[in-house]
């Protein structure tokens, strides 16, 4: 399988870690990908019509996106506990921390791209909008954080740890910490983990 990656996406990172934790990642080869929201990657637009990555393209010419696809994919392929659990109380919970995760990172990369912007066009509501929503999201992960730590890792706790790592590459004086003890330990242990390491963010 090929998957087009980039080292800063978040969501290239959510595939990845989720990849090593099925155990697959080996049988994933990743190309390098620039993609922009000013300059559309012309290579990728014929595989991905929304010129977005991921993109998984599989052994036999079809592609998958986005990651959420991807991943539950990937979960179909391997023969230990499923991420995505199959049925039940488990399920809902984890497709509901996939979300908060996922929106918490969407937050992030469009607060970004706000940020990006020549400083004269920048909306200042618009970025003190964006700040609510990634701090109250936080917030609200401070209260998730003891059920995350007792419950079996999930594709709702791959989606977070990505989020929260993608606002140290992105948001490092954000200090999302302070004053949230338990998600930041949750997140310092869940950090530690392989597929997160051998996932981080690199700018290039």
């Amino acid at each position: 399988m090929k998957l087009y990656w980039s080292s800063r996406s978040p969501f290239v990172r959510k595939v990845m870690v989720f990849a090593h934790e099925c155990g697959l990642a080996e049988r994933i080869v990743c190309v390098r990908t620039v993609v922009a929201m000013t300059k559309p990657n012309v290579d990728l637009l014929p595989v991905n019509p929304t010129g977005k990555i991921p993109t998984l393209l599989l052994d036999d010419g079809s592609a998958l996106y986005d990651s959420a696809v991807i991943c539950e994919y990937l979960d179909s392929l391997h023969g230990g506990p499923r991420l995505f659990p199959e049925s039940g109380p488990a399920r809902w919970t984890a497709l509901r921390r996939h979300a908060l995760g996922n929106n918490l990172t969407d937050n992030l990369m469009l607060w970004r791209n706000e940020t990006l912007r020549p400083q004269p066009q920048q909306s200042p509501e618009i970025l003190a909008a964006f700040e609510l929503k990634v701090r109250n999201a936080v917030a609200a992960l401070e209260h998730e954080a003891a059920a995350l730590a007792a419950d079996p890792v999930s594709i709702g706790h791959v989606a977070i740890a990505c989020a929260l790592g993608y606002i140290d590459f992105r948001f490092a004086a954000l200090d999302w910490r302070t004053g949230h003890d338990r998600i930041a330990r949750w997140y310092e242990t869940f950090a530690r983990r392989p597929s997160m390491v051998l996932t981080a963010h690199v700018d290039q």
